[in-house]
């Protein structure tokens, strides 16, 4: 049964997630924190970070840890299974429409539509990974919460004063939240 509902639920979020990985996202959110308590919020936060740091897509990736998690190795093939199935049948008919009908102003009308849509989905995830490294378990951990806000200013910084690659601030991020743990910081 679990498998099925894997299958099935993925199978929605790779029909609706229109804008690529971070836009399922928050659909993912929806349906493994909020409609079937499968993740906590804590866990969907590490899911997240994990989904970024494992190479390949990160909607892939959080399928199949969800998948994982809930029934195993059939269980993260199923998830994943799922998710993959609608974004290529709809990414075969969007080309071929395209194609045909790709100067038509209702056509350009609909993806100029959908473009601030995609950015609202993104943002969503955006805000709620920063509502959850700064406030943990949603109660406010004033130790916490000022390494994580230091942590995440830091690399904001880094990445848009320096524009370096995300992999190097992902691992120093990593090391310098092991230290302050080891120091008791946080």
């Amino acid at each position: 049964m679990i498998l099925l509902q894997l299958f099935l639920v993925f199978l929605q979020v790779g029909a609706l997630s229109f804008g690529g990985g971070y836009a399922a996202m928050s659909l993912i959110h929806q349906q493994t924190v909020e409609k079937f308590g499968w993740l906590t919020e804590t866990v969907y936060a590490d899911l997240v970070t994990l989904s970024e740091m494992t190479p390949g897509p990160v909607a892939i990736n959080a399928a199949s840890f969800v998948g994982m998690r809930m029934g195993g190795i059939p269980g993260a093939l199923s998830a994943t299974l799922g998710y993959i199935v609608a974004p290529c049948l709809i990414g075969v008919l969007v080309e071929r429409l395209y194609r045909r009908y790709g100067e038509m102003p209702l056509f350009r009308s609909t993806l100029d539509g959908i473009r601030p849509a995609v950015a609202g989905l993104i943002a969503s995830v955006g805000f709620g990974l920063v509502k959850n490294a700064l406030l943990p378990g949603g109660i406010f951990d004033a130790k916490s919460t000022l390494a994580a806000a230091a942590l995440f200013l830091a690399a904001f910084f880094v990445l848009r004063r320096f524009r370096v690659s995300p992999v190097p601030v992902i691992l120093s991020g990593g090391v310098l939240g092991i230290a302050a743990m080891l120091c008791g910081i946080i």
